[in-house]
């Protein structure tokens, strides 16, 4: 489990990102590249890392789910995930 302030912190940045998408949009067109080291560093989409939804973790991630591999294969195997089950060969 995530620390809850590694968890804030991400959804902090998620909404500077949102909030300062347009006017980092514009900018780039314009090619001025002087106001856009004066925006904010977490405005920058890059710095967006996925965590687990549920536990938060950030390594083994999921995409296709949004959770990470652990909680995917404890729900899988629970059957908590609809049209996934075990593979047998």
């Amino acid at each position: 489990m995530a620390k809850e302030s590694m968890k804030a912190r991400e959804v902090k940045r998620k909404k500077m990102v949102a909030q300062y998408a347009a006017k980092r949009e514009e900018l780039k067109k314009a090619g001025d590249y002087q106001g856009l080291q004066k925006l904010p560093r977490n405005s920058s989409k890059v710095r967006l890392h996925n965590r687990c939804k549920l536990t938060g973790r950030p390594k083994g991630y999921m995409r296709q789910f949004g959770i990470s591999r652990i909680c995917f294969r404890e729900m899988a195997s629970a059957g908590l995930i609809p049209g996934v089950k075990k593979a047998s060969w």
